[in-house]
């Protein structure tokens, strides 16, 4: 009942925003790095459907919805990301061999474009749990995953299920990483921020913390630094060493960001060269450092159960408020 009930959710939207739209057809392959695999679902698009992304944003109407969570590629041939400064939150998790994918979460503004668009993990449906029937953006994933993916209580868009014309393929990088989404063309409106149900908090900075320039944290084969800039009053990203900028060459900043040390376990699922794909585990507690106005706090999260958001606190239990602004959370291994 319930795939049925967003099927023709689905639907509804679909009528309303496909009128006047190119009719197009295209299919996209999961990747687990920077190589192809077969994940069930096909590769193939028109030439209608290649165009260069479409960068700038137009502000939206707050509206009554889910948030939109994007999976979005981060191997260097992927950069520079389109609509990535547009997000709220932006959650950075590994994949096999150590790599790194990012989950970006928009609810307050939508941007025209986002990508490139990528393949989904076991741990992102834990970690969407926190959401009210989400909707999610991505280009595929394990086949064996794909039927979990179908029950979960999500909206699940793939290209193949989307409106025509919400996802297209761009020109200016190579296959797979030139599938782009158009947000708009997906849930018509951004749903406001009252669609976070993420249990953050945000206000004044904690008393203390540690007085901090730059930060980076590292997986097998990816890190992330967060450098802190008085001018933009943010965290400014860079990635494997390399500055993070939007496509319109604007550095990509944080207003905080989150070092969450969670269990990074094996899953069930593999890739077509048997990688074990990584199961990052979203919910449970430890230990997880805020970083917001050129300060480090040390913290405890709590996430109790998947349809909870996460506390952040103290060691006495008083709530730690983030800086108002786009959050990034990295999920370190504990």
């Amino acid at each position: 009942m319930a795939r049925r009930t967003r099927t023709r959710r689905r639907g509804a939207v679909t009528a309303v925003l496909v009128a006047g739209a190119v009719t197009a057809s295209l299919m996209a392959g999961c990747t687990t790095d920077d190589r192809p695999s077969d994940d069930g679902r096909g590769q193939t698009h028109s030439q209608s459907q290649s165009q260069s992304p479409d960068h700038s944003e137009s502000p939206e109407p707050e509206s009554v919805g889910p948030v939109l969570a994007v999976k979005i590629d981060n191997v260097r041939a992927a950069r520079p990301q389109t609509g990535l400064d547009a997000a709220d939150i932006v959650y950075a998790e590994q994949v096999e061999g150590g790599l790194s994918r990012l989950m970006a979460v928009y609810a307050t503004r939508l941007p025209k474009a986002v990508g490139p668009v990528r393949s989904a993990r076991e741990s992102d449906l834990e970690l969407l749990r926190q959401f009210d029937e989400p909707t999610l953006a991505f280009s595929g994933a394990q086949r064996k995953l794909l039927p979990l993916i179908d029950r979960a209580p999500l909206n699940a868009e793939s290209p193949e299920s989307a409106a025509s014309g919400a996802y297209y393929r761009g020109t200016d990088k190579a296959a797979p990483h030139n599938l782009y989404l158009r947000p708009q063309r997906l849930i018509g409106a951004a749903p406001g921020s009252d669609a976070l149900t993420t249990g953050f908090r945000y206000g004044a900075a904690p008393e203390g913390g540690t007085p901090e320039k730059s930060r980076t944290v590292r997986f097998p084969s990816a890190r992330f630094t967060f450098t802190w800039s008085a001018d933009r009053h943010g965290w400014l990203v860079s990635m494997d060493g390399t500055p993070t900028v939007a496509t319109d060459g604007e550095r990509v900043a944080a207003a905080t960001v989150v070092v969450q040390y969670v269990k990074v376990r094996e899953s069930r699922f593999h890739d077509v060269l048997g990688n074990n794909s990584p199961y990052t585990q979203s919910v449970g507690s430890g230990r997880a450092q805020v970083l917001r106005d050129r300060r480090t706090f040390d913290v405890e999260w709590r996430r109790g159960s998947a349809t909870e958001g996460t506390d952040f606190t103290t060691a006495d239990g008083t709530p730690v408020n983030f800086a108002k602004g786009q959050v990034w959370v990295v999920f370190a291994t504990a």
